[in-house]
Protein backbone atom coordinates (compact mmCIF):
# COMPACT_ATOMS: atom_id res chain seq x y z
CA UNK A 1 0.00 0.00 0.00
CA UNK A 2 2.82 2.39 0.82
CA UNK A 3 4.58 1.52 -2.42
CA UNK A 4 1.58 2.48 -4.52
CA UNK A 5 0.47 5.48 -2.40
CA UNK A 6 0.46 8.92 -3.92
CA UNK A 7 3.46 11.08 -3.08
CA UNK A 8 1.40 13.44 -0.92
CA UNK A 9 0.22 10.51 1.22
CA UNK A 10 3.70 9.52 2.30
CA UNK A 11 4.56 10.21 5.93
CA UNK A 12 7.80 12.09 5.28
CA UNK A 13 5.99 14.38 2.85
CA UNK A 14 3.35 15.26 5.44
CA UNK A 15 5.96 15.80 8.15
CA UNK A 16 8.06 17.95 5.85
CA UNK A 17 5.08 20.08 4.85
CA UNK A 18 4.05 20.54 8.48
CA UNK A 19 7.55 21.51 9.61
CA UNK A 20 7.88 23.93 6.70
CA UNK A 21 4.52 25.51 7.51
CA UNK A 22 5.38 25.99 11.17
CA UNK A 23 8.85 27.32 10.37
CA UNK A 24 7.55 29.89 7.89
CA UNK A 25 4.81 30.90 10.32
CA UNK A 26 7.38 31.35 13.06
CA UNK A 27 9.61 33.55 10.90
CA UNK A 28 6.69 35.70 9.79
CA UNK A 29 5.29 36.11 13.30
CA UNK A 30 8.78 36.95 14.57
CA UNK A 31 9.11 39.71 11.97
CA UNK A 32 5.63 41.10 12.70
CA UNK A 33 6.12 41.20 16.47
CA UNK A 34 9.57 42.73 16.16
CA UNK A 35 8.19 45.37 13.79
CA UNK A 36 5.50 46.38 16.31
CA UNK A 37 7.65 46.29 19.44
CA UNK A 38 11.15 47.11 18.19
CA UNK A 39 14.21 45.00 18.89
CA UNK A 40 14.63 46.12 22.50
CA UNK A 41 10.93 45.74 23.27
CA UNK A 42 10.92 42.32 21.63
CA UNK A 43 13.79 41.10 23.82
CA UNK A 44 12.17 42.46 26.99
CA UNK A 45 8.82 40.92 26.07
CA UNK A 46 10.49 37.60 25.25
CA UNK A 47 12.31 37.49 28.58
CA UNK A 48 9.15 38.22 30.57
CA UNK A 49 6.74 36.09 28.51
CA UNK A 50 8.83 32.94 28.83
CA UNK A 51 8.54 32.86 32.65
CA UNK A 52 5.15 31.08 32.98
CA UNK A 53 5.74 28.69 30.07
CA UNK A 54 7.76 25.98 31.95
CA UNK A 55 5.28 25.97 34.82
CA UNK A 56 2.25 25.57 32.55
CA UNK A 57 3.87 22.87 30.40
CA UNK A 58 4.98 21.01 33.54
CA UNK A 59 1.44 21.20 34.95
CA UNK A 60 -0.09 19.73 31.80
CA UNK A 61 2.63 17.09 31.63
CA UNK A 62 1.84 16.15 35.24
CA UNK A 63 -1.81 15.65 34.33
CA UNK A 64 -0.73 13.31 31.53
CA UNK A 65 1.44 11.04 33.67
CA UNK A 66 -1.03 8.15 33.81
CA UNK A 67 -0.66 7.51 30.07
CA UNK A 68 1.95 10.06 28.92
CA UNK A 69 1.68 10.98 25.28
CA UNK A 70 4.76 11.38 23.09
CA UNK A 71 6.70 14.59 23.32
CA UNK A 72 6.37 15.20 19.59
CA UNK A 73 2.63 15.85 20.07
CA UNK A 74 3.34 18.46 22.72
CA UNK A 75 6.06 20.08 20.63
CA UNK A 76 3.68 20.28 17.67
CA UNK A 77 0.90 21.72 19.84
CA UNK A 78 3.14 24.41 21.34
CA UNK A 79 4.65 25.30 17.96
CA UNK A 80 1.21 25.52 16.36
CA UNK A 81 -0.07 27.82 19.08
CA UNK A 82 3.02 30.03 19.13
CA UNK A 83 3.48 30.27 15.34
CA UNK A 84 0.54 29.26 13.14
CA UNK A 85 -2.35 30.17 15.46
CA UNK A 86 -0.72 33.45 16.49
CA UNK A 87 -0.07 34.41 12.87
CA UNK A 88 -3.66 33.63 11.87
CA UNK A 89 -4.96 35.67 14.81
CA UNK A 90 -2.82 38.73 14.10
CA UNK A 91 -3.67 38.83 10.40
CA UNK A 92 -7.39 38.03 10.78
CA UNK A 93 -7.97 40.32 13.77
CA UNK A 94 -6.22 43.26 12.11
CA UNK A 95 -8.09 42.81 8.84
CA UNK A 96 -11.49 42.44 10.55
CA UNK A 97 -10.97 45.44 12.82
CA UNK A 98 -9.89 47.67 9.94
CA UNK A 99 -12.83 46.54 7.84
CA UNK A 100 -15.31 47.29 10.65
CA UNK A 101 -13.71 50.69 11.29
CA UNK A 102 -13.95 51.58 7.61
CA UNK A 103 -17.54 50.36 7.30
CA UNK A 104 -18.80 52.10 10.45
CA UNK A 105 -16.45 55.11 10.49
CA UNK A 106 -16.08 54.51 14.24
CA UNK A 107 -12.59 53.19 15.14
CA UNK A 108 -13.37 53.03 18.89
CA UNK A 109 -16.39 50.78 18.41
CA UNK A 110 -14.46 48.72 15.89
CA UNK A 111 -11.72 48.03 18.45
CA UNK A 112 -14.28 46.99 21.07
CA UNK A 113 -16.14 44.75 18.65
CA UNK A 114 -12.90 43.25 17.41
CA UNK A 115 -11.74 42.42 20.95
CA UNK A 116 -15.04 40.97 22.21
CA UNK A 117 -16.38 39.22 19.10
CA UNK A 118 -13.81 38.83 16.34
CA UNK A 119 -10.79 37.90 18.46
CA UNK A 120 -12.47 35.07 20.45
CA UNK A 121 -13.85 33.47 17.28
CA UNK A 122 -10.60 33.71 15.32
CA UNK A 123 -8.20 32.79 18.13
CA UNK A 124 -10.17 29.86 19.54
CA UNK A 125 -10.73 28.45 16.05
CA UNK A 126 -7.02 28.74 15.25
CA UNK A 127 -6.04 26.98 18.47
CA UNK A 128 -8.71 24.30 18.04
CA UNK A 129 -7.15 23.39 14.69
CA UNK A 130 -4.15 21.88 16.52
CA UNK A 131 -6.43 19.72 18.69
CA UNK A 132 -8.34 18.62 15.59
CA UNK A 133 -5.14 17.64 13.77
CA UNK A 134 -3.90 15.51 16.66
CA UNK A 135 -7.36 13.98 17.03
CA UNK A 136 -7.45 12.99 13.35
CA UNK A 137 -3.86 11.98 12.65
CA UNK A 138 -2.63 10.84 16.08
CA UNK A 139 -5.77 8.99 17.10
CA UNK A 140 -3.81 6.29 18.87
CA UNK A 141 -2.41 8.93 21.26
CA UNK A 142 -5.77 10.67 21.76
CA UNK A 143 -7.90 8.38 23.90
CA UNK A 144 -9.80 10.52 26.39
CA UNK A 145 -10.49 13.78 28.17
CA UNK A 146 -7.04 14.15 29.70
CA UNK A 147 -5.39 13.90 26.27
CA UNK A 148 -7.70 16.62 24.95
CA UNK A 149 -6.98 18.85 27.92
CA UNK A 150 -3.21 18.42 27.58
CA UNK A 151 -3.04 19.08 23.83
CA UNK A 152 -5.41 22.07 24.07
CA UNK A 153 -3.62 23.49 27.10
CA UNK A 154 -0.15 23.26 25.56
CA UNK A 155 -1.43 24.80 22.31
CA UNK A 156 -2.93 27.72 24.23
CA UNK A 157 0.28 28.09 26.24
CA UNK A 158 2.22 28.58 23.01
CA UNK A 159 -0.35 31.09 21.77
CA UNK A 160 -0.27 33.05 25.03
CA UNK A 161 3.55 33.06 24.90
CA UNK A 162 3.60 34.86 21.54
CA UNK A 163 0.76 37.19 22.53
CA UNK A 164 2.52 38.11 25.77
CA UNK A 165 5.68 39.01 23.85
CA UNK A 166 3.61 41.39 21.74
CA UNK A 167 1.76 43.00 24.66
CA UNK A 168 4.77 43.27 26.96
CA UNK A 169 7.03 44.55 24.19
CA UNK A 170 4.46 47.19 23.22
CA UNK A 171 4.09 48.22 26.88
CA UNK A 172 7.85 48.57 27.19
CA UNK A 173 7.90 50.81 24.09
CA UNK A 174 5.21 52.98 25.65
CA UNK A 175 7.25 53.33 28.83
CA UNK A 176 10.25 54.31 26.78
CA UNK A 177 8.25 57.18 25.28
CA UNK A 178 6.69 58.36 28.55
CA UNK A 179 9.67 57.71 30.79
CA UNK A 180 7.70 55.60 33.30
CA UNK A 181 9.67 53.04 35.29
CA UNK A 182 9.18 50.69 38.21
CA UNK A 183 5.83 49.55 39.54
CA UNK A 184 3.99 52.53 38.02
CA UNK A 185 5.06 51.56 34.49
CA UNK A 186 2.77 50.07 31.88
CA UNK A 187 5.14 47.10 31.54
CA UNK A 188 4.77 46.23 35.23
CA UNK A 189 0.96 46.51 35.05
CA UNK A 190 0.81 44.37 31.92
CA UNK A 191 3.13 41.79 33.46
CA UNK A 192 1.01 41.61 36.61
CA UNK A 193 -2.28 41.15 34.75
CA UNK A 194 -1.12 38.74 32.04
CA UNK A 195 1.65 36.73 33.72
CA UNK A 196 0.89 36.85 37.46
CA UNK A 197 -2.92 37.02 37.65
CA UNK A 198 -4.04 35.18 34.53
CA UNK A 199 -1.33 32.98 32.99
CA UNK A 200 -3.99 30.26 32.72
CA UNK A 201 -6.53 32.39 30.82
CA UNK A 202 -5.84 31.17 27.29
CA UNK A 203 -5.29 27.54 28.40
CA UNK A 204 -8.57 27.70 30.33
CA UNK A 205 -10.53 28.79 27.24
CA UNK A 206 -9.02 26.21 24.89
CA UNK A 207 -9.25 23.39 27.44
CA UNK A 208 -13.03 23.53 26.95
CA UNK A 209 -12.47 22.65 23.30
CA UNK A 210 -10.07 19.89 24.35
CA UNK A 211 -12.67 18.40 26.68
CA UNK A 212 -15.13 18.31 23.78
CA UNK A 213 -12.65 16.37 21.63
CA UNK A 214 -11.87 14.11 24.60
CA UNK A 215 -15.53 13.19 24.97
CA UNK A 216 -15.63 12.53 21.22
CA UNK A 217 -12.63 10.21 21.58
CA UNK A 218 -14.54 8.22 24.20
CA UNK A 219 -17.56 7.88 21.91
CA UNK A 220 -18.17 4.88 19.70
CA UNK A 221 -17.50 4.90 15.98
CA UNK A 222 -21.23 4.80 15.26
CA UNK A 223 -22.00 7.87 17.40
CA UNK A 224 -21.25 10.27 14.55
CA UNK A 225 -23.52 13.05 15.78
CA UNK A 226 -21.99 13.05 19.23
CA UNK A 227 -18.47 13.02 17.84
CA UNK A 228 -19.24 16.19 15.89
CA UNK A 229 -21.56 18.15 18.19
CA UNK A 230 -19.63 17.78 21.46
CA UNK A 231 -16.37 19.32 20.12
CA UNK A 232 -18.41 22.13 18.54
CA UNK A 233 -20.12 22.80 21.87
CA UNK A 234 -16.73 22.90 23.57
CA UNK A 235 -15.46 25.36 20.97
CA UNK A 236 -18.51 27.60 21.42
CA UNK A 237 -18.05 27.59 25.20
CA UNK A 238 -14.39 28.51 24.75
CA UNK A 239 -15.37 31.41 22.49
CA UNK A 240 -18.03 32.59 24.97
CA UNK A 241 -15.68 32.58 27.95
CA UNK A 242 -12.98 34.28 25.89
CA UNK A 243 -15.45 36.99 24.81
CA UNK A 244 -16.53 37.52 28.43
CA UNK A 245 -12.91 37.87 29.51
CA UNK A 246 -12.02 40.33 26.75
CA UNK A 247 -15.16 42.38 27.36
CA UNK A 248 -14.65 42.62 31.13
CA UNK A 249 -12.90 45.98 30.78
CA UNK A 250 -16.10 47.50 29.35
CA UNK A 251 -18.13 46.54 32.43
CA UNK A 252 -16.89 49.46 34.50
CA UNK A 253 -13.91 50.27 36.67
CA UNK A 254 -14.02 46.97 38.54
CA UNK A 255 -15.46 44.87 35.72
CA UNK A 256 -12.19 43.02 35.16
CA UNK A 257 -11.86 41.98 38.80
CA UNK A 258 -15.56 41.02 38.99
CA UNK A 259 -15.27 38.72 35.97
CA UNK A 260 -12.00 37.33 37.30
CA UNK A 261 -13.47 36.48 40.71
CA UNK A 262 -16.95 35.41 39.59
CA UNK A 263 -16.10 33.38 36.48
CA UNK A 264 -12.41 32.75 35.88
CA UNK A 265 -11.37 31.46 39.30
CA UNK A 266 -14.41 29.15 39.78
CA UNK A 267 -14.08 27.85 36.21
CA UNK A 268 -10.39 27.17 36.76
CA UNK A 269 -11.14 25.30 39.99
CA UNK A 270 -13.95 23.28 38.42
CA UNK A 271 -11.87 22.25 35.43
CA UNK A 272 -8.94 21.34 37.68
CA UNK A 273 -11.22 19.11 39.74
CA UNK A 274 -12.62 17.51 36.58
CA UNK A 275 -9.20 16.69 35.20
CA UNK A 276 -7.90 15.29 38.50
CA UNK A 277 -11.07 13.20 38.89
CA UNK A 278 -10.65 11.91 35.34
CA UNK A 279 -7.06 10.97 36.12
CA UNK A 280 -8.14 8.99 39.19
CA UNK A 281 -10.76 7.24 37.08
CA UNK A 282 -8.04 6.27 34.60
CA UNK A 283 -6.01 4.71 37.41
CA UNK A 284 -9.10 2.79 38.52
CA UNK A 285 -9.53 1.54 34.94
CA UNK A 286 -5.96 0.23 35.02
CA UNK A 287 -6.61 -1.67 38.25
CA UNK A 288 -9.83 -3.15 36.88
CA UNK A 289 -8.69 -4.17 33.39
CA UNK A 290 -5.19 -5.54 33.89
CA UNK A 291 -6.04 -8.49 36.19
CA UNK A 292 -7.39 -10.30 33.11
CA UNK A 293 -3.88 -10.29 31.66
CA UNK A 294 -2.44 -11.35 35.01
CA UNK A 295 -4.78 -14.36 34.96
CA UNK A 296 -3.49 -15.28 31.50
CA UNK A 297 0.12 -15.02 32.66
CA UNK A 298 1.16 -11.86 30.85
CA UNK A 299 1.46 -9.93 34.14
CA UNK A 300 2.20 -10.95 37.69
CA UNK A 301 -0.72 -10.78 40.14
CA UNK A 302 0.64 -7.71 41.96
CA UNK A 303 1.25 -5.63 38.83
CA UNK A 304 -2.35 -4.35 38.35
CA UNK A 305 -2.25 -2.83 41.82
CA UNK A 306 1.20 -1.27 41.32
CA UNK A 307 0.35 0.07 37.86
CA UNK A 308 -2.86 1.60 39.22
CA UNK A 309 -1.01 3.73 41.78
CA UNK A 310 1.10 6.75 40.86
CA UNK A 311 3.16 6.35 44.04
CA UNK A 312 3.88 2.70 43.24
CA UNK A 313 4.91 3.64 39.72
CA UNK A 314 7.34 6.21 41.03
CA UNK A 315 8.81 3.75 43.53
CA UNK A 316 9.26 1.17 40.77
CA UNK A 317 11.20 3.63 38.59
CA UNK A 318 13.35 4.67 41.54
CA UNK A 319 14.02 1.04 42.46
CA UNK A 320 15.10 0.18 38.91
CA UNK A 321 17.25 3.28 38.62
CA UNK A 322 18.92 2.60 41.96
CA UNK A 323 19.82 -1.00 41.09
CA UNK A 324 20.39 -0.95 37.33
CA UNK A 325 20.78 2.71 36.43
CA UNK A 326 18.80 5.31 34.50
CA UNK A 327 18.28 3.15 31.35
CA UNK A 328 16.44 0.59 33.48
CA UNK A 329 14.28 3.33 35.02
CA UNK A 330 13.33 4.49 31.53
CA UNK A 331 12.44 0.93 30.57
CA UNK A 332 10.18 0.66 33.62
CA UNK A 333 8.53 3.95 32.63
CA UNK A 334 7.90 2.58 29.13
CA UNK A 335 6.53 -0.63 30.63
CA UNK A 336 4.09 1.41 32.73
CA UNK A 337 2.99 3.44 29.71
CA UNK A 338 2.42 0.35 27.55
CA UNK A 339 0.50 -1.39 30.33
CA UNK A 340 -1.73 1.66 30.76
CA UNK A 341 -2.41 1.79 27.03
CA UNK A 342 -3.28 -1.90 27.14
CA UNK A 343 -5.77 -1.32 29.97
CA UNK A 344 -7.44 1.54 28.11
CA UNK A 345 -7.56 -0.51 24.91
CA UNK A 346 -9.29 -3.38 26.67
CA UNK A 347 -11.68 -0.97 28.38
CA UNK A 348 -12.72 0.43 25.02
CA UNK A 349 -13.04 -3.08 23.61
CA UNK A 350 -15.35 -4.24 26.38
CA UNK A 351 -17.57 -1.23 25.75
CA UNK A 352 -17.68 -1.80 22.01
CA UNK A 353 -15.61 1.30 21.15
CA UNK A 354 -12.48 -0.43 19.89
CA UNK A 355 -11.35 -0.02 16.33
CA UNK A 356 -10.89 -2.71 13.75
CA UNK A 357 -7.21 -2.98 14.72
CA UNK A 358 -8.02 -4.01 18.31
CA UNK A 359 -6.35 -7.43 18.16
CA UNK A 360 -3.29 -6.13 16.32
CA UNK A 361 -2.82 -3.29 18.78
CA UNK A 362 -3.32 -5.60 21.75
CA UNK A 363 -0.66 -7.98 20.43
CA UNK A 364 1.77 -5.08 19.90
CA UNK A 365 1.33 -3.83 23.46
CA UNK A 366 1.66 -7.32 24.95
CA UNK A 367 4.88 -7.92 23.03
CA UNK A 368 6.30 -4.60 24.25
CA UNK A 369 5.51 -5.61 27.83
CA UNK A 370 7.04 -9.05 27.36
CA UNK A 371 10.28 -7.56 26.07
CA UNK A 372 10.70 -5.48 29.24
CA UNK A 373 9.38 -7.89 31.85
CA UNK A 374 12.77 -8.94 33.25
CA UNK A 375 13.58 -5.35 34.19
CA UNK A 376 10.12 -4.09 35.13
CA UNK A 377 8.62 -6.95 37.11
CA UNK A 378 11.04 -6.96 40.08
CA UNK A 379 10.68 -3.18 40.36
CA UNK A 380 6.88 -3.32 40.27
CA UNK A 381 6.88 -6.20 42.74
CA UNK A 382 8.95 -4.12 45.14
CA UNK A 383 6.63 -1.13 44.65
CA UNK A 384 3.55 -3.28 45.26
CA UNK A 385 4.95 -4.47 48.59
CA UNK A 386 5.93 -0.97 49.65
CA UNK A 387 2.53 0.56 48.85
CA UNK A 388 0.19 -2.27 49.86
CA UNK A 389 -2.38 -0.98 52.38
CA UNK A 390 -2.34 -2.33 55.94
CA UNK A 391 -4.40 -5.44 56.56
CA UNK A 392 -5.71 -6.10 60.06
CA UNK A 393 -4.81 -9.64 61.07
CA UNK A 394 -6.56 -11.04 64.16
CA UNK A 395 -4.49 -13.43 66.23
CA UNK A 396 -6.23 -16.70 67.18
CA UNK A 397 -7.29 -16.97 70.84
CA UNK A 398 -5.22 -20.14 71.32
CA UNK A 399 -1.42 -20.34 71.34
CA UNK A 400 0.05 -20.96 67.92
CA UNK A 401 3.14 -23.02 67.69
CA UNK A 402 5.84 -20.94 65.96
CA UNK A 403 4.39 -17.55 66.86
CA UNK A 404 5.00 -15.34 69.90
CA UNK A 405 7.93 -17.35 71.14
CA UNK A 406 6.72 -20.79 70.10
CA UNK A 407 8.60 -22.97 67.66
CA UNK A 408 7.47 -23.58 64.09
CA UNK A 409 5.24 -26.59 63.71
CA UNK A 410 3.96 -28.52 60.74
CA UNK A 411 0.39 -27.48 61.50
CA UNK A 412 1.00 -24.21 59.78
CA UNK A 413 2.28 -25.79 56.60
CA UNK A 414 4.27 -23.48 54.41
CA UNK A 415 1.75 -20.64 54.34
CA UNK A 416 3.14 -17.21 54.95
CA UNK A 417 1.28 -13.89 55.05
CA UNK A 418 3.13 -10.90 53.70
CA UNK A 419 0.88 -7.87 53.97
CA UNK A 420 3.52 -5.20 53.49
CA UNK A 421 4.94 -5.77 56.96
CA UNK A 422 1.59 -6.33 58.71
CA UNK A 423 0.43 -9.45 60.48
CA UNK A 424 2.42 -12.50 61.60
CA UNK A 425 3.78 -15.51 59.69
CA UNK A 426 0.78 -17.62 60.54
CA UNK A 427 -1.76 -15.19 59.10
CA UNK A 428 -4.07 -16.75 56.53
CA UNK A 429 -3.72 -15.69 52.91
CA UNK A 430 -6.09 -15.79 49.99
CA UNK A 431 -5.91 -18.97 48.01
CA UNK A 432 -4.69 -22.30 49.34
CA UNK A 433 -3.95 -21.86 53.08
CA UNK A 434 -1.38 -24.62 53.17
CA UNK A 435 0.37 -23.90 49.88
CA UNK A 436 3.56 -21.89 49.44
CA UNK A 437 1.75 -18.72 48.30
CA UNK A 438 2.51 -15.22 49.45
CA UNK A 439 -0.25 -12.64 49.97
CA UNK A 440 0.53 -8.99 49.43
CA UNK A 441 -2.32 -7.23 51.19
CA UNK A 442 -4.67 -7.19 48.20
CA UNK A 443 -5.48 -10.82 47.84
CA UNK A 444 -3.04 -11.42 45.01
CA UNK A 445 -1.58 -14.90 45.35
CA UNK A 446 2.05 -15.14 44.29
CA UNK A 447 3.60 -18.36 42.94
CA UNK A 448 6.23 -19.82 45.17
CA UNK A 449 8.89 -19.29 42.52
CA UNK A 450 8.77 -15.58 43.18
CA UNK A 451 9.90 -15.73 46.76
CA UNK A 452 8.96 -13.13 49.36
CA UNK A 453 11.23 -10.48 47.95
CA UNK A 454 12.38 -10.98 44.38
CA UNK A 455 15.32 -8.93 43.23
CA UNK A 456 16.99 -8.42 39.95
CA UNK A 457 18.54 -11.53 38.55
CA UNK A 458 16.38 -13.89 40.65
CA UNK A 459 13.32 -15.91 39.88
CA UNK A 460 12.30 -17.82 36.79
CA UNK A 461 10.53 -16.47 33.75
CA UNK A 462 6.96 -15.50 34.54
CA UNK A 463 3.89 -16.42 32.63
CA UNK A 464 3.27 -18.89 29.89
CA UNK A 465 4.61 -16.67 27.12
CA UNK A 466 3.24 -14.60 24.28
CA UNK A 467 1.31 -17.46 22.75
CA UNK A 468 -1.51 -17.28 25.29
CA UNK A 469 -4.70 -15.28 24.89
CA UNK A 470 -5.18 -12.44 27.34
CA UNK A 471 -7.91 -12.50 29.92
CA UNK A 472 -10.31 -15.05 31.28
CA UNK A 473 -12.57 -14.24 28.36
CA UNK A 474 -11.63 -13.09 24.88
CA UNK A 475 -11.68 -9.39 24.14
CA UNK A 476 -14.86 -8.44 22.29
CA UNK A 477 -14.53 -7.73 18.63
CA UNK A 478 -16.02 -4.35 17.63
CA UNK A 479 -18.15 -5.92 14.88
CA UNK A 480 -19.61 -8.68 17.00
Amino acid sequence: MLRHAHWWQRRWVRYGALITLLTLSGLVILALVREQTGTEGFLVGLGLAVLPVPLLVAAFRWLDRVEPGPWRNLVFAFAWGACAAALIAIIANSFATRWIATATADPSSADTLGATVIAPIVEESAKAAAVLLVFLFRRRDFTGIVDGVVIAGVTATGFAFTENILYLGTAFGTDQLTGDTGIASVTAATFFVRVIMSPFAHPLFTVLTGIGFGVAALSGDRQHLRRVLVPLCGLLLAMGMHALWNGSSSFGEFGFFAVYAAFMVPAFGLLTWLVVWTRQRELRTVREELPAYATAGWLTPAEPFALGSMRARRLAREYAGRHLGKPAAREVARYEAYATSLAFLRHRGRRGRAGVDFLVRERELLNELWRRKDVARPALDHAARMTAPPVRVAAPPWPVYGVYGYGQGPAQGQSQGHSAGFGHPAAPVYGNPVGPSYGYGHGYGYPAAHGPGPGYGHGPTHGPGPGYQAGPYPAPHPHQ
